[in-house]
């Protein structure tokens, strides 16, 4: 795994890729189905910050996840207890 640069947050999850790798950062708004999803490059750098709906319920925050492709600026997926949870941004539906 890529050393993880001080100014992303420790709970981030990273995913590896063939060229480049990420770091996502992931938290729950106020309405349950709203999440700040935050992506970082290999250096730190903020890549995108948005705010994504989750489309298929039962997603636990609170339990292990963990991201997986297809995952970028305008859809998520988050792969937990053998379950796929797909988040799309609300910048990209409207």
């Amino acid at each position: 795994m890529y050393g993880k640069p001080d100014n992303i947050p420790d709970n981030s999850k990273y995913l590896p890729g063939i060229g480049a790798s990420v770091f996502f950062h992931i938290e729950m708004k106020e309405n349950n189905n709203l999440y700040r999803i935050r992506r970082f490059n290999e250096d730190g750098k903020l890549d995108c910050d948005q705010i994504f709906r989750l489309l298929t319920p039962g997603f636990d925050i609170n339990s292990e996840f963990e991201f997986t492709y297809v995952s970028h600026c305008a859809k998520c997926t988050i792969l937990q207890n053998d379950s796929k949870f797909i988040f799309v941004s609300l910048a990209s539906i409207s």
